[in-house]
C-alpha cells in the first residue's frame, strides 16, 4: 500500500502540470481578461508558473508542503475570479460554472491535505541518505 500516496500525487499533480504548461505561455489570458481579471497577460503566466512549480513539487515528492501551498495560492483566486457561478444568468452556464467551482473546491481540499500531511514513502523528501 506504500504506492498509494505516489499514485495520489501523480494523479493530483497532472492537472496542474498540464495547466501550468499552457498558462505559462499566456494561453487563456483572453478568457481571463474577459472575466475581468486585471493585467491578465501578466497574471495568467504567473498563475501558470505557480501551477507548474506546485505540480512538479507534488509529482516528485520534493518539498510537497510548499508545493501544495503554491497550488492553494493558484486555486483560490482562479476559482473565485473565473468560476463565479453566482454572477451567471444563463442556467446551463450557471450549472457548468458551479461544477467547475466545486471541482476546484474539492481539489483545494486535496491540496490542503498535502500541505498538512506532506508526501508518502516514495518521494524525494523520503529518500534514504
Amino acid at each position: 500500500m506504500k504506492i498509494v500516496p505516489l499514485l495520489g500525487r501523480v494523479l493530483f499533480g497532472l492537472i496542474f502540470l498540464m495547466s501550468g504548461l499552457t498558462h505559462i505561455t499566456g494561453a487563456g489570458a483572453d478568457h481571463a481578461a474577459a472575466a475581468g481579471v486585471p493585467v491578465a497577460g501578466i497574471l495568467v503566466p504567473f498563475a501558470g508558473l505557480l501551477s507548474l512549480l506546485g505540480a512538479l513539487s507534488i509529482l516528485l515528492g520534493y518539498k510537497v508542503k510548499y508545493g501544495a501551498w503554491l497550488i492553494v495560492i493558484f486555486l483560490v483566486p482562479v476559482t473565485i475570479a473565473l468560476h463565479n457561478f453566482w454572477a451567471v444568468k444563463d442556467p446551463m452556464q450557471l450549472q457548468m460554472q458551479m461544477a467547475m467551482f466545486m471541482k476546484n473546491v474539492a481539489i483545494l481540499g486535496g491540496a490542503l491535505l498535502f500541505a498538512y500531511f506532506g508526501t508518502g514513502p516514495y518521494s524525494l523528501d523520503n529518500r534514504k541518505a
